[in-house]
């Protein structure tokens, strides 16, 4: 970044693609980003990178969707786990978008399915 600061983007466009490659390429995102944005500031042409989701739930995503599958509520689940409706609320978007599901009545379903394979 100093080099394309004091005008050296020729320098600084050899290093900056460096880092966007190997930091890429070590799941460091943010730094990727970072790193890609200063490139491109450089007038170096990067296509950003689809972000690939994870379709692997994470142990507290799990049980949300367990128990929202058994039918609790937002609340209901926040109370039995300790976290904010609010938090429940954003853990299920995550459940629903790695699932491909829209709605809570397909939770089960889908849950099931996956127990299967």
């Amino acid at each position: 970044m100093r080099l394309r600061r004091e005008n050296r983007r020729a320098d600084a466009r050899e290093h900056l693609g460096l880092a966007h490659e190997l930091l890429s390429q070590t799941g460091a995102d943010g730094f990727a980003e970072r790193a890609r944005r200063e490139f491109e500031a450089t007038g170096a042409v990067v296509p950003r990178q689809t972000v690939r989701p994870s379709t692997t739930l994470t142990p507290q995503e799990a049980q949300i969707a367990r128990l929202a599958g058994e039918g609790l509520t937002n609340p209901e689940i926040g109370a039995q786990l300790f976290l904010s409706p609010h938090t429940v609320e954003w853990q299920l978007r995550k459940v629903f978008a790695k699932l491909g599901i829209t709605s809570r009545r397909q939770i089960r379903a889908t849950l099931g399915q996956r127990a299967l394979a």
